[in-house]
């Protein structure tokens, strides 16, 4: 066997535990989708009181995204190994505090009057760790871990494979993330089903010891780059993240606390933009956003995550309402788009490796666009195969871009900034999904009412027959679905114009490389 050969299998084995915590944690992030009603119910949440449950959800979210920018680029400076481990240690204790949930009734029955000075710490441990305010600060533990894992993954796979090797192995990484939010829902599922929900997050724990076992055990040693941590900076960025995502998920209901977030939110991000111009070290360089490769990377990627995420909230919505299908069915008919993306990145890794890194990109692109064009244009009566067929095909499209989009990023940058680019990148696509997101709320409810204006309510006159009264009804149920399909027509529309935008930023996406 030739020595390269041997090279790559032995780097493509040293892949596995990498790729493996990369599907945990994005595995981690969807798992409580069929759960939460589990945990409700578990917790004594009503249904009327889902705002405070949805934190589950809302408060990973948070912390995922919170951490990447950072982590990334102290991985340079501590070195992967190092801040991986972190980050997994992190990611066991928030999954134990978790798996720990409604663990400690047994204490009420504990003699506490001969540990009278401590009797009321010890009392309110069961009161505590019963509520789902813990479960929500225990999953904002858990993604502080699991986010700072995606970055550091890809600056591992950098110094695993040599530039013009990274095509495949980044294909691999993002086919693994997206595995992982794909399979989550059913493992949760599967786990619930024979046991409580709190094993779910137990059974995160001997997968992470393997996983981090493996690292230590495969992993080589990576050079440090000795240069101090800027911990303010840190915080600033941090704190501006979530804020930003907090201020535009209350873009539904405009008032007073979405301003204040997204105008705190903003000063965040301007002290920090000071402070980096005036320090040397800054732990997101500004200066990266002078590749022009690595700025319209970002620039993709922020679009992409915008198109993605009003895709995948559309199709549910659609599926729930003007076609009259269960969640079940929603999630599946979401899950003709979702299961194909993984193939998508893995295909778009190899072409990558013998072609320029454009040509997935804008293919991907296209055939996102197209697809969403199609799907713009169903109704009611939409069946298989023409359901199936254009969701497949965007699917197939988002997954294209992955690896090219990691790789126009990550081999824009010199040696010693890996970690830090590769924060920035995995960030932009979850900044572009917000924003996303936050659009199609605003937009759409303003949107719905126009649809909504001309539509005379069902009222009986004096002297309407019952077939009349009948006709009335039945024509005011046509005008709601037409303005339902209307609705979901403008937001795939608008998801094709996205993608069709993002074709122009891809093509100065061409690697140049650093000066230094």
């Amino acid at each position: 066997m030739k020595k390269s050969s041997q090279t790559n299998f032995r780097a493509y084995t040293t892949l596995i535990p990498v790729m493996a915590g990369v599907f945990f944690a994005a595995d981690d992030q969807t798992v409580v989708v069929t759960i939460l009603p589990q945990i409700m119910s578990d917790l004594r949440v009503e249904v009327s009181e889902l705002h405070r449950a949805a934190w589950t959800v809302t408060g990973y979210l948070l912390g995922y995204v919170a951490v990447m920018p950072i982590m990334g680029r102290l991985s340079d400076i501590l070195g992967r190994r190092t801040v991986y481990t972190i980050a997994m240690a992190v990611f066991i204790i928030g999954s134990t505090g978790t798996a720990l949930t409604g663990s400690f009734e047994w204490l009420y029955e504990t003699p506490v009057s001969r540990f009278s000075s401590i009797a009321p710490i010890i009392l309110a441990i069961p009161e505590i760790t019963s509520t789902i305010e813990w479960v929500v600060s225990t999953r904002i533990l858990q993604a502080v871990g699991a986010g700072a894992l995606v970055p550091v993954s890809i600056a591992m796979v950098s110094d695993l494979f040599k530039a013009n090797q990274r095509g495949v192995p980044l294909g691999i990484a993002g086919a693994a993330a997206e595995a992982g939010a794909v399979i989550g829902p059913l493992w949760g599922g599967v786990v619930t089903r024979f046991l409580d929900w709190q094993w779910v997050f137990w059974l995160n724990l001997p997968a992470a010891a393997a996983v981090l076992l493996g690292i230590y055990l495969m992993f080589p040693k990576t050079v440090r780059i000795q240069v101090p941590i800027d911990y303010l900076g840190s915080v600033f960025i941090a704190l501006g993240l979530c804020l930003l995502t907090m201020g535009f998920s209350e873009s539904d209901n405009p008032g007073k606390w979405m301003y204040l977030y997204l105008g705190t939110g903003t000063a965040m991000f301007a002290a920090y933009v000071v402070r980096a111009l005036s320090i040397s070290n800054p732990i997101v360089p500004i200066a990266l956003f002078r590749n022009i490769a690595f700025a319209a990377a970002n620039l993709v990627h922020i679009l992409y995550g915008a198109g993605l995420i009003i895709t995948m909230v559309t199709i549910p919505l659609m599926a729930n309402t003007i076609l009259q299908g269960s969640p079940l069915d929603g999630g599946l008919m979401l899950g003709r788009l979702t299961v194909v993306i993984p193939a998508g990145a893995v295909v778009g890794g190899f072409i990558c490796k013998n072609y320029d890194l454009r040509i997935p990109s804008i293919l991907g692109l296209i055939l996102c666009s197209i697809s969403l064009f199609i799907m713009s244009g169903w109704n009611q009566t939409i069946t298989d195969p023409w359901m199936t067929i254009p969701l497949v095909t965007a699917g197939f499209g988002f997954g294209l871009l992955i690896a090219p989009i990691t790789l126009a990023a990550v081999n824009s940058t010199n040696e010693a900034m890996k970690g830090a680019a590769s924060g920035i990148i995995s960030t932009s696509r979850f900044i572009g999904m917000t924003f996303g997101i936050a659009a199609l709320a605003a937009w759409g409810a303003g949107r719905f009412q126009d649809l909504l204006a001309g539509i005379e309510l069902p009222l009986a006159s004096t002297g309407d027959t019952a077939q009349q009264i009948a006709g009335k009804s039945a024509q005011f149920q046509s005008d709601i679905t037409n303005a339902g399909v209307n609705l979901f027509s403008d937001f795939y529309f608008a998801g094709a114009v996205v993608c069709l935008i993002a074709v122009l930023p891809c093509i100065p996406m061409k690697v140049q490389r650093p000066n230094s």
